[in-house]
C-alpha cells in the first residue's frame, strides 16, 4: 500500500558506532524534520521487554514501538535511526539510509562507549559480515536502500549534502 505524505521518512540504519544517530540529528534539524531515535524512546517511553544482561541494552519489543510510532510516521517528515531496520513496516519509508564504517574506526567507537568486549565483538562482526546491509536490502524495495560510508568527517558532511539533495529530489516529484 502507498501512503501519500507531503514529507519524506527516512530511516538511517547500521552497526552501533556507524554515526546513525548524530547523521540523524543534523538531517532532521536541517530540514526541521522529525528526529526519532529508537533507542532512546525504548527507554524513555519502555518500549522493551526487559533488560539483557549479556549485552547489557533494553530488549526492544517492535510491536510497542510500531504501535507508539505508527500515528507520526504516517504523516511523514521524519527522520529515524536505529541498529534494526528488518521490522520496521516496509511502507513507513521512502529512503533508508545504511551507514558503513571502517572496522578499525568502528573498533575504537565502540571502546569510547566502554562496551563490554563481548558486545564490542558482535558489532564489529556484524559489520564485517554486512548484516544491516543485508537486512536492509531483504526487507525494502532495492531502489530506496543506499549504502554510504560513515568513517570521517567528510563522509559524513558527503552524505548530509547526498541527503539533501535527496530530499530535495523527493519533494520535487511528490508537491
Amino acid at each position: 500500500m502507498d501512503i501519500k505524505r507531503n514529507r519524506p521518512n527516512i530511516l538511517i540504519t547500521g552497526t552501533p558506532g556507524t554515526g546513525k544517530t548524530s547523521l540523524a540529528s543534523i538531517v532532521a534539524s536541517n530540514h526541521e524534520m522529525n528526529h526519532i531515535d529508537i533507542s532512546a524512546a525504548v527507554k524513555e517511553k519502555e518500549l522493551h521487554d526487559g533488560w539483557d544482561s549479556e549485552f547489557q541494552c533494553y530488549i526492544l519489543d517492535e510491536d510497542k514501538v510500531c504501535d507508539e510510532f505508527e500515528g507520526i510516521m504516517v504523516k511523514g517528515g521524519n527522520v529515524v535511526d536505529h541498529h534494526g531496520c528488518e521490522w520496521f513496516p516496509e511502507r513507513w519509508f521512502d529512503l533508508v539510509i545504511v551507514l558503513r564504517t571502517d572496522i578499525k574506526i568502528l573498533n575504537e567507537r565502540l571502546e569510547k562507549r566502554n562496551y563490554i568486549q563481548h558486545k564490542i565483538t558482535n558489532n564489529l562482526d556484524c559489520e564485517i559480515m554486512q548484516v544491516i546491509l543485508d537486512e536492509a536490502r531483504n526487507s525494502y524495495k532495492e531502489e530506496i536502500v543506499v549504502e554510504l560510508p560513515s568513517t570521517s568527517l567528510e563522509d559524513n558532511e558527503n552524505n548530509q549534502t547526498f541527503i539533501a539533495q535527496w530530499i530535495q529530489n523527493w519533494n520535487e516529484k511528490n508537491n
